[in-house]
């Protein structure tokens, strides 16, 4: 749900999804670890739970011969879909960001052209209405003698 929230909310640094996935993984870990355990509880008291062991370095029986190797192999592919679903969905959500920035930019444009153009068109017709009341040109004397009749 961290991560979701994370991604959703526009996080995509490498550095904190893998912190964030191997959070997971530790909290997947001990839940299957403490899923028998809850028996030692009674009435909001805590049974004294001896310390988990670390895991041996050397395992104790070959990869593939037991379950253990294919859980932890399937739980890390589970956790690596996990991983790539979220990093698919906060994709998503910034391509549709981007489109509704770019949508939202075009009618911004598309108002401001339209108050533009009306703003034109009061003007024209401003200075139509104008015309008539502008006082004839002053024309310069004639430079020739007038005609007689």
């Amino acid at each position: 749900a961290l991560r979701l929230s994370y991604l959703r909310s526009g996080g995509h640094d490498p550095a904190v999804l893998d912190q964030l996935l191997h959070l997971q993984l530790e909290a997947t870990v001990l839940e299957k670890g403490t899923a028998g355990l809850g028996r030692g509880r009674k009435m909001g008291t805590v049974a004294p739970q001896p310390a988990p062991e670390a895991p041996p370095a050397v395992p104790a029986e070959p990869p593939g011969t037991g379950t253990h190797g294919v859980d932890a192999a399937l739980r890390t592919v589970e956790l690596e879909n996990r991983r790539l679903e979220d990093e698919l969905l906060a994709l998503k959500v910034r391509r549709e960001r981007r489109a509704d920035a770019g949508s939202r930019a075009a009618q911004r444009h598309t108002a401001e052209l339209a108050q533009l153009q009306a703003e034109v068109g009061m003007l024209r017709c401003h200075t139509e209405q104008m015309r008539p009341w502008l006082h004839p040109p002053i024309l310069p004397p004639p430079i020739a003698p007038p005609l007689l009749p």
